[in-house]
């Protein structure tokens, strides 16, 4: 869903336009159970990006000068509130989202000539 998003969000720039959101990405594995819980999914920890997908599908997108900035990394009290509320195991499963779910300042930029351009005529 999120390549969609980020396609549309190319394609609306201008040329040389800039993209900037905060949003949850994650480091590493998260349990099945977490990322199909939809608790979780309404909150953005389950479908949030890994930090390499997050990369790979602003590239994709025609994105260039990416930037991911950590804000904070959620700690073990944090994974258990958060799971708390999902009615998944807090205990079997906070040890393992511990550390993994961030926030992050997401950036990246419409190159100046976009390369689905069809000449310089038409992008100015």
């Amino acid at each position: 869903m999120k390549d969609v998003v980020l396609r549309e969000a190319f394609r609306v720039l201008k040329p040389g336009g800039r993209f900037a959101v905060s949003d949850v990405v994650v480091r590493g594995e998260i349990p099945a159970d977490v990322r199909r819980s939809i608790e979780l999914w309404v909150g953005c920890v389950a479908g949030a990006l890994s930090e390499a997908d997050y990369r790979r599908t602003l590239e994709s997108a025609g994105f260039s000068d990416i930037e991911l900035e950590t804000t904070r990394v959620y700690e073990l009290e944090d994974a258990r509130a958060v799971l708390a509320e999902s009615g998944l195991d807090v205990e079997r499963l906070a040890g393992s989202v511990e550390g993994r779910v961030t926030s992050a300042f997401v950036r990246a930029r419409k190159p100046a000539i976009a390369r689905s351009c069809c000449g310089p005529a038409c992008c100015n």
